[in-house]
């Protein structure tokens, strides 16, 4: 027990020695280090994220400042209240974690055994070391395994021995070797690490990279020469110290930023970082920035300054030497230096390049290039009759150049617009509304211009930004205008050849102009019109018809022209639209022209039959249907009125099964009324079972049922 108290005494003090050099300021009884090297948990379970384990006693004797800890399982971490938490959900630890503790004033170890997991036997230092224990061949052996570091990119020869495993004994070691195992040895990467059997010392086959592996956790145990265990594992923690073999890298070779025109000293324009690989904890990657290269390098060739430690780029210069218009380009180029080790001579370094782009503001009015414009342009025609043209010293890709013109004064009757040519920023002035020469010959408009962006506040528009534009109308020969037009009248239709219908009236808009008017039928369907060409009048040349095929909706409608004696001539078209008025000029007549009936009296004996008129009410319906005058008629037929259009023709008695012509006289009610004698053929059928059988040329039989509701349905149609 005695002896397992020195060996742990041994292999610690050496440890807490190592820093105690180093303690400077600190209080004189403290001992910096871990104040309790040995802990103990319990599993009873999966670890939580975040789950408090315990808290470790740790005082570098200096207040703890910049205190850095490194567990062997790299599942947990010491936060800085110094407790020890799982950085994830752990279901099954190691047996046993060691906390490796250093700051600048001390550098230490402790070990927490975690007992209790299922089918590990419970692997401490105390149980390495035998402290405590009453196993005869344990008692006066143990294994130590102290922890090693190496720097990497070491340089050949390899293998190089790096550290060094003991047994430590009072006694005569027994026969043993040493065994190592763990990736690095006889896992990938495998034979990194190779271990003396004999002495003990471990070796490192090549050089080491830390960017691919900072550090590997290795297994050391003694065996007998039958391969039976003696002692351990222990564990064998190798860290690897870093170099300075990274340079530092920014993400992209080429950087753009932008900066308003006028900006304050000191603006932010961007910010640009690069990354090193190498180990963040050291100065090997502690960069700083700073620019060794403005193109072009005026008007100052430090118009730009980057934070050193931050990498912000901020403008160098006075907002009114910052003038996009002054300035001898808008498009400046940074050269970017990236050095690590904190600036220091010996630091690697990177570059990139920045460019940026001064940006404008519109701190400059639009001025037009003349106070006057003049245009001419024909009565009667539209378009472009002006470009007005400005002057804008601002960016022409921004809105700070374009213009928007609008009229001020002098278009009282919306006849111009004015619109912006996006090619080249000049005013496009329009005629919208055709002029007349007869009623203003020259008119006076007022323009202003001004940018689709607003002017900065210390900025404003001038008398420059106004013009005048003067319009002259020039004179054309303008065709004569009918009024009203269309024309519209109501005659009769029928009067006689050679009737007074209408006077056209077309008059010259030339009033400053003599000149006369003549005029001729342009469009006449029918051919029913004339026109005198002197005086205008229209009469009729034929007989108007109502019920003509060119007449629609009782309207007729002609066209005429009229042309005057300028030079050349010019013409005008007008409309004349007749409505004309019935006259009971068609006689009616009776439909259908056949109908059935059966030839029992009995049975369906009834047709229905109605009159047709092509003139209007009251020159058409009501009809009066009747017997013609043959004698004998209205012993076998008899027709009776239904509705004000149609009637019925009844047999009254049985007759064979024939087609006969029935007389039948229909009169319309015009003044004086129209009559017409007509024949229906009466086909007298045999009618069973719902079926009529006629005498016909073709065989069609009717349904009885279906025939009376089409005759039933007739009748409130027509009433």
């Amino acid at each position: 027990m005695e002896i397992g108290v020195r060996i742990l005494l041994a292999f610690l003090v050496p440890q807490v020695a190592c820093v105690g050099g180093q303690k400077e300021g600190g209080r004189e009884d403290c001992v910096p280090g871990f104040q309790v090297k040995h802990y103990q948990v319990a599993y009873s379970g999966p670890f939580q994220k975040g789950q408090t384990i315990l808290q470790v006693e740790f005082d570098d004797c200096a207040g703890n400042k910049d205190v850095e800890f490194k567990v062997s399982d790299p599942s947990f971490v010491v936060d800085r209240n110094l407790n020890l938490v799982p950085q994830r959900e752990v279901l099954l630890s190691r047996p046993v974690l060691v906390i490796h503790g250093f700051s600048a004033h001390a550098d230490d170890m402790a070990q927490v055994e975690v007992t209790g997991l299922p089918g590990h036997p419970p692997r401490t230092l105390r149980g390495i070391l035998s402290v405590g224990q009453k196993l005869p061949h344990r008692s006066k052996r143990s294994l130590l395994v102290p922890p090693v570091i190496i720097t990497e990119n070491q340089r050949a020869p390899f293998p190089k021995v790096i550290g060094r495993s003991h047994v430590i004994s009072v006694e005569k070691p027994g026969n043993h070797i040493f065994k190592l195992t763990g990736p690095g040895a006889d896992q990938d990467p495998k034979g990194l690490f190779t271990i003396d059997i004999q002495t003990g010392d471990v070796s490192v086959s090549r050089s080491l990279d830390r960017e691919d592996m900072d550090s590997y956790q290795l297994e050391v145990s003694t065996t007998d020469f039958d391969g039976n265990l003696v002692e351990g594992p222990a564990l064998l923690m190798i860290t690897v110290i870093d170099q300075n073999d990274n340079r530092p890298i920014f993400k992209e070779t080429r950087y753009t930023g932008e900066v308003l025109e006028g900006s304050p000293y000191g603006t932010t324009v961007m910010t640009m970082t690069a990354s090193d690989a190498d180990d963040p904890a050291t100065d090997n990657a502690a960069l700083r920035y700073s620019i060794v290269r403005q193109s072009p390098d005026k008007p100052s060739p430090n118009m730009f300054y980057i934070d050193e430690e931050r990498g912000d780029i901020v403008t160098h210069i006075s907002p009114t030497s910052l003038d996009r218009e002054t300035l001898p380009t808008t498009t400046y180029e940074l050269e970017i230096v990236a050095k690590d080790m904190s600036g220091r001579e010996v630091g690697l370094t990177g570059t990139a390049t920045a460019t940026i782009t001064i940006t404008d503001k519109n701190d400059h009015a639009p001025e037009f290039t003349h106070p006057l414009f003049e245009a001419y342009v024909f009565e009667g025609s539209t378009g472009v009759v002006v470009n007005l043209t400005v002057d804008d010293r601002d960016d022409p890709a921004t809105g700070a150049w374009r213009a928007t013109y609008s009229i001020i004064s002098g278009d009282s009757t919306q006849s111009f617009e004015i619109q912006t040519n996006p090619d080249n920023n000049e005013g496009m002035l329009s005629v919208v509304k055709p002029l007349d020469y007869e009623a203003t010959a020259f008119h006076s408009l007022l323009i202003k211009v001004e940018n689709e962006d607003p002017l900065v506040p210390d900025v404003g528009y001038s008398l420059s930004s106004t013009a005048t534009v003067h319009v002259t109308v020039q004179d054309i020969n303008e065709g004569p205008v009918f009024f009203p037009d269309p024309l519209v009248v109501t005659r009769m239709e029928n009067i006689p050849v050679g009737s007074f219908v209408a006077s056209l009236n077309a008059t010259d808009p030339d009033i400053l102009q003599i000149q006369s008017v003549r005029y001729a039928v342009l469009r006449d369907p029918a051919g029913w019109l004339s026109v005198n060409p002197v005086k205008g009048t229209v009469n009729t040349s034929a007989s108007l018809d109502r019920e003509s095929p060119y007449v629609h909706d009782n309207k007729y409608t002609a066209h005429f022209i009229a042309t005057d004696n300028g030079f050349p001539p010019a013409t005008g078209t007008g409309t004349l639209i007749i409505y004309l008025e019935d006259f009971n000029d068609n006689a009616p007549y009776v439909v259908p022209s056949v109908a059935r009936v059966c030839e029992d009296a009995h049975d369906m004996n009834v047709a229905i039959v109605g009159g047709w008129d092509k003139d209007l009410p009251p020159n058409a319906a009501p009809f009066k249907i009747e017997l013609g005058k043959q004698p004998g008629l209205d012993k076998t037929w008899r027709v009776t009125r239904v509705n004000s259009t149609h009637s019925q023709i009844m047999l009254l008695h049985s007759l064979k099964k024939a087609n006969y012509q029935l007389p039948l006289l229909i009169t319309d009610s015009g003044v004086p009324p129209l009559s017409n004698n007509t024949e229906v053929k009466v086909q007298v059928c045999v009618c069973k079972k719902n079926k009529m059988l006629c005498s016909s040329a073709h065989s069609h039989r009717a349904s009885l049922r279906v025939l009376l509701a089409t005759l039933l349905l007739l009748v409130p149609l027509c009433l």
